[in-house]
């Protein structure tokens, strides 16, 4: 009989290779804590390049920097889904974060005090787990998405990537936020195309202007979603729950944009009939591809432990309910609007860290304590 591999051993395993997990590594890195990072993408920064070939970030480039290094593009440019992820593997490369890529997690499970991490064949005990990935794991799809004709080319927003994917004809891209308005305004050049959904309102200026270069991305990333919209406000306990379920406003593209450019703004898609997509005003729509733009379950069925709710993991900024020794970083809303962005996953990572290594020492400091108490007793 073959004998079972033995785990391996860390003090501590951050989950996920993307921003958060990055700027979790270098908190830790700075506090003198031995730490590994495991990505399940073949390459670091591969989760931005695997979305759609033309994505831009919203934010100026002076934003979209991580702790301790900034980005080098030009500070007013847009970075790319490419730019965005060879920066991030030049930031690990930078601070020689340990990161093993092409491991999958499966399973988080405890034994006692000590965590299990298992990746197929690998196994990692470790005294703390950092579970540092986005609510957007899984893609969100209507259970009727399953009785469109199979003619019809449909696909999720996480696996588009450009026009040459779908059929001559019309498009229905369901789902009026963000991705689905930059996915629209993109189709419309060569497809005819309807918007399916409920506004989700839009920024009352332009990015890209001269206001929104200057002063608006500042306004808005650094200010409102950064110190505004935080737990820790009325504002922002008031407008976390609405924010989580029915998305930001519309910040590059704008209503009149797609008025402009010619994508039909129609109601909510509510079902099929005869294999055809069907609106909440009771229109069918004749159309030959359907694109779903409508989010992400938050895909953590794999940890094996009593902390995940209705909508996210049960956490207080981070720090896991009833399980010391486990933290989230770089979900939606943890503490603000700016959590899950690259210009404030960095505050929330800082602050795990420190929770970590205070809580480390404290651990240390009472072992060292128990010999002496034990003695005194004896003697």
């Amino acid at each position: 009989m073959q004998n079972e591999r033995k785990p391996e051993r860390m003090e501590t395993v951050v989950i996920g290779g993307g921003q958060a997990g990055l700027s979790v590594g270098y908190h830790l890195q700075r506090w003198g804590l031995p730490f590994v990072i495991l990505d399940a993408n073949e390459r670091v920064g591969d989760a931005w390049r695997k979305r759609w070939d033309s994505l831009r970030l919203f934010t100026p480039a002076r934003f979209d920097g991580l702790d301790g290094m900034r980005n080098p593009l030009p500070k007013h440019s847009a970075p790319t889904k490419d730019e965005m992820g060879d920066y991030l593997e030049s930031y690990a490369k930078h601070f020689e974060l340990p990161v093993r890529s092409g491991v999958r997690v499966e399973r988080l499970s405890r034994e006692g005090d000590t965590y299990l991490v298992e990746a197929g064949e690998q196994s990692i005990e470790a005294d703390r787990v950092v579970v540092a990935m986005s609510s957007y794991q899984e893609p969100k799809l209507p259970a009727f998405a399953s009785e469109l004709d199979a003619g019809i080319v449909q696909m999720h927003a996480s696996e588009y990537r450009n026009p040459s994917q779908l059929r001559e004809g019309g498009v229905l891209v369901v789902g009026a936020g963000n991705s689905g308005a930059e996915i629209a305004i993109e189709l419309v050049r060569s497809h005819p195309v309807w918007m399916s959904g409920r506004s989700t309102g839009a920024l009352p200026f332009r990015l890209d202007g001269w206001f929104g270069r200057h002063f608006g991305a500042r306004l808005v990333g650094r200010v409102l979603f950064h110190r505004v919209l935080t737990v820790k406000t009325p504002i922002g306990r008031k407008m976390r729950p609405k924010l989580m379920s029915k998305g930001t406003p519309l910040i590059r593209v704008k209503p009149r944009d797609l008025a402009a450019a010619g994508v039909q703004r129609v109601p909510r898609t509510e079902g099929v009939r005869d294999g055809k997509p069907v609106l909440e005003d009771g229109r069918v729509l004749d159309v030959t591809n359907v694109i779903w733009c409508t989010g992400y379950h938050p895909g953590f069925s794999w940890i094996d432990l009593p902390v995940l709710g209705e909508r996210e993991p049960m956490h207080e900024l981070g720090v896991a309910s009833g399980e010391p020794g486990l933290y989230f970083v770089g979900l939606e809303f943890l503490y603000s609007v700016s959590s899950e962005q690259i210009h404030g996953v960095g505050r929330d990572a800082k602050r795990i860290a420190k929770v970590i290594t205070e809580r480390a020492e404290a651990a240390e400091s009472a072992r060292k304590r128990a010999p002496a108490a034990a003695a005194s007793v004896g003697g």
